[in-house]
């Protein structure tokens, strides 16, 4: 059940929440790949040389290698997280743009930071990047628009 606001304070505060959600999910995701680098690294320091160096020298490659693939996702989380700090969210919006929440009849969007699709506040919500193709497809759209997501044609009930 989408939930529909009628007073603009009750729309900004339901955004704060909202980016405050989005805003935990990322400094999960944060701490996360901190610790997986930690435990890769010391699994990679706790090798010991073994007669069949070989071994030795694959599992310390596969340690190193997981641990860059853990300093990827931490960068690439730094950086969604410095983006979401960079959009305006206090406004309320007549056409979608980046730190606007829009509202359809079975699902709504939210363009700030691309987390996925999450039920927040028993309703369902698509956080999306900014240069996401479905965010790209919304912008600038407005109350009575229709978008095509998921190959099916939404009408824009409200943006705000």
């Amino acid at each position: 059940m989408i939930r529909h606001f009628t007073d603009s304070d009750e729309k900004i505060a339901f955004k704060k929440r909202l980016l405050n959600k989005c805003f935990e999910m990322i400094e999960q995701r944060i701490a996360a790949a901190a610790v997986a680098i930690a435990h890769a690294q010391a699994a990679a320091n706790a090798e010991e040389k073994s007669s069949a160096g070989d071994k030795y020298e694959t599992s310390r490659a596969m340690s190193h290698l997981e641990k860059d693939m853990h300093a990827r996702q931490l960068s690439a989380n730094r950086s969604e997280l410095a983006a979401l700090c960079s959009i305006n969210f206090t406004g309320l919006y007549e056409a979608a743009v980046p730190g606007s929440f829009i509202v359809c009849k079975d699902c709504s969007f939210f363009i700030a930071a691309g987390l996925g699709k999450i039920n927040f506040e028993e309703q369902p919500v698509y956080l999306l990047s900014p240069r996401s193709p479905v965010a790209v497809a919304l912008l600038k759209k407005k109350q009575g628009d229709t978008i095509v997501f998921n190959k099916i044609a939404r009408v824009i009930d409200a943006v705000f």
